[in-house]
This record gives C-alpha cells, sequence and structure tokens, in this order.
C-alpha cells in the first residue's frame, strides 16, 4: 500500500506502518474504498479476505453488508484500530470479521478458498508483487472473484506525488497474467480517474481497476 509518502517497500515494514499510524488518530478517510463499493455492491455476501485491510473500513463495509472477512494487514496497531471500529457497529459487524497481522510478502493466503478476494493499493515490487498476485488468485473460490485497484503509472507521468519508483506502479496486465487461461473471465481491466487533493493541491489522479470471475 501506498500513502504519497517517499519511503520504499524494503523500508515499509511492520514498525514503520505501525508509526504511520500512531502519527495520527486516523490515517484514511474512514469510508470504505470507491471501487470496491462499486465493484462489490452487488455481490451475494460470502467469504471474503480483505489484503492490506488499514484500519478497517473496507473490512467493516463487508461485514455490514453480510459478508464474514479475513482482515489482512502489516500493522498491529490498525488491525487494533480496525477491530475497535467494528466493536463500535456492534455485534452484527465484529462476528463477521477476524483480524489477522500478516507481511504480505511473506505469507500465503488462509483455507478454504474466498468468494470475494480484494486488494487495494497494494504496490510491491514486481517479483514479489506476481507472487501476491498469484496466491490471491489462488485463494479464490470457484464462482468467486478477484478485486485488484491500484495508482496507475499515469498518475506518474502527470506529477501526482507517489513514490518516485515507476517499478512499483503497474498495468492490468501485471493481475491478468497471474490468471490460469480458461479459468477466469476478467469483468473489468480500466483506468478510471477522479479528482484527489494531495498536499493542498488538487490532481486528476488515475486508478487501475481489475475484476476477475474464477469459473465455475
Amino acid at each position: 500500500m501506498t500513502d504519497g509518502h517517499d519511503s520504499l517497500p524494503e523500508e515499509m515494514g511492520e514498525e514503520f506502518w505501525n508509526e504511520r499510524y500512531r502519527s495520527s488518530e486516523r490515517v484514511w478517510s474512514g469510508r470504505p474504498n470507491r471501487h470496491l463499493v462499486a465493484e462489490a455492491a452487488d455481490l451475494a455476501p460470502g467469504r471474503a479476505l480483505d489484503v492490506g485491510s488499514g484500519e478497517g473500513a473496507d473490512a467493516l463495509w463487508l461485514a455490514t453488508r453480510g459478508w464474514q472477512v479475513t482482515a489482512v494487514d502489516i500493522s498491529s496497531v490498525a488491525l487494533d484500530r480496525g477491530a475497535a471500529h467494528a466493536a463500535e457497529a456492534g455485534e452484527g459487524v465484529v462476528d463477521r470479521i477476524t483480524w489477522l497481522r500478516a507481511d504480505v510478502t511473506q505469507w500465503a493466503p488462509p483455507t478454504p478458498p474466498f468468494d470475494l478476494v480484494t486488494a487495494q493499493f497494494m504496490h510491491l515490487y514486481p517479483n514479489p508483487r506476481a507472487r501476491l498476485f498469484a496466491d490471491l488468485a489462488a485463494a479464490v473460490a470457484p464462482g468467486g472473484e478477484l478485486l485488484v485497484v491500484a495508482h496507475h503509472p499515469k498518475d506518474l507521468e502527470l506529477g501526482v506525488p507517489r513514490p518516485s519508483v515507476p517499478e512499483l506502479f503497474y498495468e492490468g496486465d501485471a493481475v491478468t497474467a497471474v490468471l490460469a487461461e480458461g479459468e477466469w473471465d476478467v469483468l473489468v481491466d480500466d483506468v478510471r480517474t477522479a479528482e484527489q487533493t494531495l498536499d493542498e493541491t488538487t490532481y486528476t489522479v488515475h486508478d487501475l481497476v481489475v475484476r476477475a470471475r474464477r469459473r465455475a
């Protein structure tokens, strides 16, 4: 996950993210990612895996819609914060979320497989990224879906404040390349724009959205 800072992935371990979350009462907006809402709102609830869950807004949104969610993040501070938000939401939410601390570069998803696997703004170098995407695809149940959202390389070209490491940014084929031929239908492979204010300047940002369904 990137947050507009200049730190590189190898520097962004558990302690980096714990300190990042300790630096503010709320790092993210508290709202679910808009692409998750757009793509998953009409899905029937099942088992969901939220990778890079941060303070838990996506996990809470899914849980309120009836999903059983496993929320994974490297930061214990973020997970504790997410669990506290879930507790505030009540029994119908808190009982539907399992919080799991893991470094996704050294981790494999739990079993059994999931009906939805979502990874929002995970930015790694190409080799660990490919391994992660392959693991996430393998964690999708037949008939289930994989949703990957990321900052698109166009943001770097247009001066949006992102880490100045081109290798961290990718096109849709970085995701679709790990999908076994004949086993998946790619439903969305798109670049979407929005206005976002970063460092007191408003930019047009570009998000990659890839959604695929494993054939039953």
